[in-house]
Parts: C-alpha cells; sequence; structure tokens
C-alpha cells in the first residue's frame, strides 16, 4: 500500500514539473534554441544532480511514462510516412538512407574496435565482446529523433526539398534502424555467448522480425477499429495510448515466457510494432485524417513528458566522468554521418550547397537511441552500466548540439517559414488602396492583420501628410501610367478602388492593359457602370445592395456566412495559389492536411470547381480554404513554393499565365 501511495506522489510531483517545464521552454526559442532543448535543460535541472526535485528513486517508477511515451513517439513517426506524398522525393530519401545506415554504422563500428583499449569494459575484452559491443554501438549511432525533427519542423515553419528530404529519412531511417538493431542485438547476443551462427540462429533472427511485423499490422488494425468507434476524440486518444503501451507490456510478457517455455529469449521490438501499426493506419486505413488529428492534439503534452523525464535521468556525474569519450563518440558519429550524408546525397543527385550541410538534420538523438541503450544496459547487466554511462553521455551531447544544427541548416537552405520577414518576397501579399476614408483605413489595417504590406494612395496632399496610425498613405498628382508604375501598382496582388466612378474606370482600363493584376476591387456608386467593370474583370461592390445581401445571407445560412467573413474566434478564410509542384496531380484526399480545414472550392483558369476528395490539384489552382489561422499557415506552407524550375507564374485578372524564364 505504501509502495503505491509513494508511486502517486512521485507522479503528481513530476507532472507539476513537467507543467511548469511547458511553461518555462516557450521562453527558450527566444534565446534562439528549440523548445525541445529548453525541456530537456529543464529535466536536468529538475533532476536528483541539480534541485533533485524528481528524486532518484523517482525515476525508475515513472519509466512506464517513458514507454507511454515511446509508443506515441512512434505513432508520430509512423504517421510522418505517408508514401503518397514523399514519392517526390524518394530518391532522395532512398540515397540519403543508405548513406546514412552504412557510413555511420560501419566507420562507428569500426572505430569502437580501434578504440576499445580506451574504453574500461572493452579493455582486455575478447574480440567477439568488442565485435559485439560495436555493433550494438555503430546500430544506435545511426538512430535518429523523429520528435526533435517535427519540433524543430514545427517550430521553424521549414517546408522545402531540404526539410522534406530530412524527415522522409529520419522516419524512413527510424524504421531501418529497429530491424538492423533486431538482428545485432541477435547477432551480438550469439557472439557473447560464444552460439555458433547456424540455420537455427537465422530462423530464430527472422522469426523475430516476422512476428514483430505481423504484431504491427494486428495493432494497425486495432487502432482503426478505435479510430471507427463513435467515441470522443480524448476517448479515442486515451485508447490508442493505451493500445501503445500493451506492446510494451506484451513485448516483456513474450520475452519471459520464451525463456521459461523454450529455453531462449524472443525479442519483439515494440517500437517496430508501434511504427508499422502507425504505418498501416495511414496508407492502408480510412481513418488517417482523424488519427493525424489526434497525433496533434496528444503530442504536444508526450514531447513536454518524455523531454523532461529525459533531462531529470540523465546523471550529471556520468557526464563528468566519461565526457573524454563521449567527446570522442560524438565526433566520430558526426564525421560518419557527414560522409554518409554527403555520399548518399550526391547519389541522390542533391545539390552541392544541400550535401555539405545534409549531416546536420541528422544528429539529435533522443527516445528510440535512449530506448534501445536501456534493452542493451538490462540485456548485460555486468558491463552495462558503464556502456549505458558513455552512450548516454553521447546522446544528451546531441540532443543539446542537434537541434541548434537542424535549425540551422534550415537557415542556410532558406527553408524556414517562421517569420513574415524571412518569406519570399513574392510570397508578401501586396495590396493598394486608392481613395482616402474611414473604411479605406480600416480595411488597410484588417489588412494589415492579416500579414500584407498595404498601400494606400490620395490625391489629397494635406491629408496624406497626417499621421494615420501605421498605416503608409502616399500621394499623387495624376493617376496615369507612370505615377502608377512610381507606386509598384504593377507589382500588387489586389487592388481596391474607392474613388469616383469615372477615376476607377480609368484606372481599371489600365490595370487590364498594363499590369495583370490578380484581383482589383471596385466600390460602385452608380450602376451604369457595373457593366463596364464586369468586362475588365473588376470584383464589384455596390454599397446600395451589399448590405441587404450580406444579411440575407446571415439570415438563411449564419454559420457558413460567419465563417467566410472570418466573424468566428480565430477562424478566416484565405484563397491559397497551389505552386508546390511536388503536389501536382495528387488528389485532395491523398495530401496531410489540419483537420480542421476545409477546402471550400478551387478556381481553375478562371473556372470555378467544386472541390471533392478526388479533386486533382494543378500548379496554378486557387483553392478556398477556410479553417483556423494557424491551420491556413500550414496549407499556405505546404502548397506555396518559389522554388519551381521551369516556368514561373503571374496572375491576369484571374488567369495564370506561365512563361519560361528567358522569355
Amino acid at each position: 500500500m505504501n509502495n503505491y501511495l509513494e508511486i502517486i506522489v512521485f507522479i503528481a510531483g513530476f507532472l507539476i514539473v513537467a507543467t511548469a517545464a511547458n511553461r518555462i521552454s516557450k521562453y527558450f526559442p527566444k534565446v534562439k534554441l528549440p523548445v525541445i532543448t529548453g525541456l530537456l535543460i529543464i529535466g536536468i535541472l529538475s533532476g536528483p544532480f541539480v534541485l533533485n526535485l524528481i528524486p532518484k528513486p523517482a525515476i525508475p517508477k515513472l519509466y512506464f511514462f517513458n514507454e507511454i511515451s515511446l509508443s506515441f513517439i512512434a505513432f508520430a513517426a509512423g504517421a510522418e510516412l505517408y508514401l503518397k506524398e514523399l514519392k517526390g522525393r524518394m530518391k532522395s530519401i532512398k540515397w540519403m538512407t543508405f548513406g546514412q545506415l552504412f557510413f555511420t554504422f560501419v566507420l562507428s563500428g569500426i572505430a569502437v574496435i580501434l578504440l576499445s583499449d580506451s574504453i574500461s569494459f572493452l579493455s582486455g575484452a575478447s574480440f567477439n565482446m568488442k565485435l559485439a559491443v560495436a555493433l550494438l554501438i555503430g546500430t544506435i549511432f545511426v538512430a535518429r529523433s523523429p520528435v526533435s525533427a517535427i519540433a524543430v519542423i514545427n517550430e521553424m515553419r521549414a517546408k522545402g526539398p531540404f526539410t522534406q528530404t530530412a524527415i522522409g529519412v529520419t522516419v524512413v531511417k527510424d524504421v531501418l534502424v529497429i530491424i538492423l538493431f533486431t538482428i545485432c542485438f541477435a547477432l551480438a547476443d550469439a557472439l557473447l555467448s560464444d552460439i555458433h551462427f547456424d540455420i537455427w540462429l537465422l530462423i530464430i533472427l527472422i522469426g523475430e522480425l516476422c512476428l514483430s511485423l505481423l504484431l504491427g499490422f494486428l495493432l494497425g488494425a486495432l487502432m482503426n477499429f478505435i479510430l471507427s468507434l463513435r467515441s470522443s476524440t480524448w476517448i479515442k486518444s486515451f485508447l490508442l495510448l493505451l493500445s501503445g503501451y500493451s506492446v510494451y507490456l506484451l513485448a516483456d510478457f513474450v520475452h519471459k515466457k520464451s525463456q521459461m517455455y523454450f529455453g531462449f529469449d524472443l525479442y519483439i521490438e515494440p517500437l517496430l510494432v508501434c511504427i508499422i501499426g502507425s504505418f498501416v493506419v495511414v496508407n492502408f486505413g480510412n481513418f488517417r485524417r482523424e488519427f493525424v488529428k489526434i497525433i496533434e492534439l496528444v503530442v504536444p503534452f508526450i514531447y513536454v513528458i518524455f523531454f523532461t523525464l529525459t533531462g531529470a535521468s540523465i546523471s550529471i556525474d556520468i557526464l563528468k566522468d566519461t565526457w573524454e569519450i563521449a567527446l570522442l563518440f560524438f565526433t566520430i558519429r558526426l564525421v560518419s554521418m557527414a560522409i554518409g550524408a554527403f555520399v548518399g546525397g550526391t547519389l541522390g543527385g542533391d545539390p552541392l550547397h544541400f550535401n555539405r550541410i545534409s549531416w546536420m538534420p541528422y544528429v539529435t538523438q533522443a527516445g528510440v537511441a535512449i530506448g534501445l541503450v536501456a534493452v542493451v544496459s538490462a540485456k548485460y547487466p555486468e558491463w552495462g552500466s558503464e556502456f549505458s554511462t558513455i552512450l548516454i553521455s553521447v546522446i544528451v551531447l546531441n540532443q543539446i548540439f542537434g537541434p541548434p544544427l537542424f535549425k540551422w541548416s534550415i537557415l542556410l537552405v532558406g527553408e524556414s517559414h517562421k517569420k513574415k520577414g524571412l518569406l519570399h518576397e513574392n510570397k508578401i501579399q501586396k495590396a493598394i488602396i486608392f481613395g482616402l476614408e474611414g473604411q479605406s483605413l480600416a480595411l488597410a489595417r484588417q489588412l494589415m492583420e492579416h500579414g500584407w504590406l498595404v498601400k494606400l494612395v490620395t490625391r489629397n496632399e494635406e491629408r496624406a501628410k497626417l499621421e494615420y496610425h501605421g498605416v503608409d498613405v502616399t500621394h499623387v498628382k495624376e493617376l496615369n501610367l507612370v505615377e502608377l508604375k512610381k507606386l509598384e501598382a504593377d507589382k500588387a496582388d489586389a487592388i481596391v478602388l474607392l474613388n469616383k466612378d469615372e477615376e476607377n474606370l480609368k484606372f481599371c482600363e489600365l490595370a487590364y492593359e498594363h499590369f495583370g493584376t490578380r484581383d482589383v476591387v471596385v466600390r460602385v456608386n452608380e450602376r451604369s457602370y457595373v457593366s463596364k467593370f464586369h468586362e475588365l474583370g473588376a470584383l464589384i461592390v455596390e454599397p446600395s445592395t451589399v448590405m441587404v445581401s450580406l444579411m440575407d445571407h446571415l439570415v438563411r445560412s449564419p454559420v457558413a456566412t460567419s465563417l467566410l467573413l472570418g466573424m468566428e474566434k480565430d477562424q478566416d478564410t484565405v484563397d491559397i495559389e497551389m505552386q508546390n509542384q511536388e503536389l501536382h496531380g495528387i488528389t485532395l484526399r491523398d495530401i496531410q492536411l489540419p483537420t480542421d480545414v476545409i477546402i471550400l472550392a478551387t478556381k481553375r483558369n478562371n473556372n470555378t470547381l467544386i472541390s471533392t476528395g478526388y479533386t486533382r490539384l494543378r500548379l496554378g489552382d486557387v483553392l478556398t480554404v477556410v479553417g483556423s489561422v494557424e491551420s491556413l499557415e500550414k496549407v499556405r506552407l505546404k502548397m506555396e513554393n518559389t522554388d519551381i524550375p521551369n516556368y514561373n507564374k503571374t496572375r491576369f485578372m484571374g488567369k495564370s499565365i506561365p512563361y519560361k524564364k528567358n522569355l
């Protein structure tokens, strides 16, 4: 009874620390460090070697949190392995994965054997033991952290071929490294036990892999069943967490019973089972979007729990005693990864400026690597503690330096979209409003809140000199072609005309003939001008009828009208142009989109299509999307892409006009 009370106290204390860590870690990006690094540092400070907020006896009692977290980390990694979106970069992913696996594994293993006499528990050991440890360390060095990769990508709002290859390699490599570990673990056990390599060893090894894969597919079927239940999202999330944790319980049960009944260890890798289960759900199930929604909902809490507990588990005295060999291993791993990444990127046909820094995204290690170290340490207690000491020290260094390096590489290749200032020039939408009045000022401020660059133009020189609280007001004498080009009206994405009808018509004709502006919005005062503006492709607002039409729609369809007008809190409606060449030809149902967005319509060649899941995207399509502001930014990030190699595009009165670069 006292034991259960102690566990409850430990859990309560840890959750309080984790809650505080969640709040404090959000300040780390202000000093150019990722949130996950902040969680790790806070965990170290809260651990038994600094503040002792999480005492040493509590850590083994809380280890079930690690297993629950690792299972959901595997779910998140498997969810990223969505084949239809990765196929565009599959060549680069394939060769980069090969380079990382082969060179990191082989070079690290050779280095361990050569340096074995400098490692106390390997000094004087037999060659079989040195080879076994080299196989295990080489495998662990290959492991990467999908959690930290996804966290850094989300934090930097990174998008582009470099980022897509990085996340693809990270996920694929983690699946392969778990398979590689299963093989090497069995080989190491045979070497250390002096078991001869025969057909039975091979059969057992293949049997373990097949059993893990089979359980993975069965877990995928179970997860699909859970997702099909008519229950709330939180209940389904809890059941998915429970199913992931049950894999660890099952693996432990099989391990113990196999020793009892068969006389040999039968090892099931829970991480491999969970990744395969998630892979089945997103690629072969009918509930992919709901599953991704649950991942997005739960993973932030998992990050906090996992990294805080990982930090608390790190022994400062261990790092102090083994820092020399840990630093040497850390350097060896970086060198082998750099060689493997350069060779893999070259074979994959990636640009040279990518290949020079292509090792940076793969430095970080965390959950998977720590899990593999724990397996080895538990299997071989006689030397496992020292093995764990050195490897965890290396993992700590990788965790500290990895996220900043990945962040730096994203900035170097220009794929960070964290702030508007980092966006490509063409990605910043520009609007010019002609006419200075209360409505134009209100419109300018509202557009600026949505990230637009707005210039307000007036012919009244005296009024232009006044201050308008951040709105850029420019004076022009005449609305002629020369003056309009000085205003860069030819580069505007949208132009709003609020002057007299005669002036508006004159400008609209100039825009039609010379500018090819995407959208021209005109406020019409006299109905006789409506047909003239229609002929020029302008969007018309009639003050005499717009209020009645708006109220009519609010009465007949209040929810839809509120969404479209952005009247709902944190909701908005935007038009997004599809510029990502790698999504060309893919159906909407096959794209990973946030679950709270709806694509209302697709405009193609000035024709509006009612969007369905089977609508295939084409370059130049303009999608009308409604959803939360945060999710709309994710959709924009996915769809937009300025790196289209064969052509650029301009828009002329709503029509996409491709033209070759050198024309």
